[in-house]
């Protein structure tokens, strides 16, 4: 047998996940077991033992001045800009890609325009945000909304574009109107995409929301990180890095079980 038709069972397959995890961990460990041997006060590379001791006091210990638990504070902060920046752009990505992809007019009027402005690089337009929106919550949430809609918006209208014209001619001569087009006929069809794009903007979103969180804030995980950097405390670093990286991997695998449950019959484009 071909082993481009050999697949692993559910086992073997769990096993083969976890491989390249370990590796990592096994190679960081020999990383800093050398380095510590060399100088034991060395900070760049902490030990496992120690990064899991500061994890454990983060997340339970409350702060001396403000008696709040800063790691969830921080936790708390960055995910309602998250949330509030791609659910902004989620939906304004999907309305506009709709009516790009089925109206005539309006694409264009505006296909030309978004595919330009999504060629501007949204950090070099963060100061601009902060000069208009100032230093508030307002600018954060901007730059993930700008950061992101445009590709939404593009892959939507392609998506659009995409759906069967039998179908449309179907729907049109059965009387059904452009918005019972759009609602009944296309919007099924592009949601399953929507979901799959949302998780595929995740990664671009986080940048942008820990770059404006090290900018100009007063709490969230990303402000931490940077305020902590001055300290050289490489521990507590690593830890709200593995942590993002958990609530990037839980929202994705939540969407693709919303994806999965929700339109099962959209199967490997999911």
């Amino acid at each position: 047998m071909r082993w481009i038709n050999r697949r692993p069972g559910r086992v073997l397959t769990a096993a083969l996940v976890a491989v390249p995890f370990l590796l990592a961990f096994l190679a960081y460990s020999i990383g800093s077991e050398i380095r510590l041997a060399e100088n034991p006060s060395d900070k760049l590379l902490p030990a496992p033992s120690k990064i899991a001791a500061t994890a454990v006091r983060l997340v339970s210990e409350p702060d001396k001045r403000s008696g709040e638990i800063l790691f969830w504070k921080d936790t708390i902060a960055s995910l309602v800009r998250l949330g509030i920046g791609v659910a902004i752009a989620a939906v304004t990505g999907l309305v506009m890609g709709l009516l790009i992809g089925l109206l005539p007019y309006v694409r264009a009027t505006l296909a030309g325009f978004v595919a330009a402005i999504s060629l501007v690089p949204p950090l070099a337009v963060l100061p601009i945000l902060f000069i208009v929106f100032g230093l508030g919550e307002l600018s954060k949430v901007a730059l993930i909304v700008i950061g992101i809609t445009p590709f939404l918006i593009r892959d939507m209208a392609e998506r659009t574009r995409e759906v069967p014209e039998e179908q449309i001619i179907k729907a049109e001569t059965l009387g059904a109107s452009s918005l019972a087009i759009a609602l009944q006929v296309a919007l099924p069809q592009v949601m399953p995409r929507l979901l799959q794009s949302v998780r595929l903007s995740l990664g671009p979103a986080w940048l942008f929301l820990i770059a404006a969180e090290a900018i100009a804030a007063e709490n969230g995980l990303g402000y931490r990180i940077f305020l902590v950097r001055r300290y050289l405390a490489m521990d507590v670093i690593l830890t709200y890095v593995v942590w993002i990286t958990l609530l990037a991997f839980m929202i994705d695998w939540c969407l693709g079980a919303i994806t999965r449950k929700a339109y099962p019959w959209a199967g490997g484009r999911a």
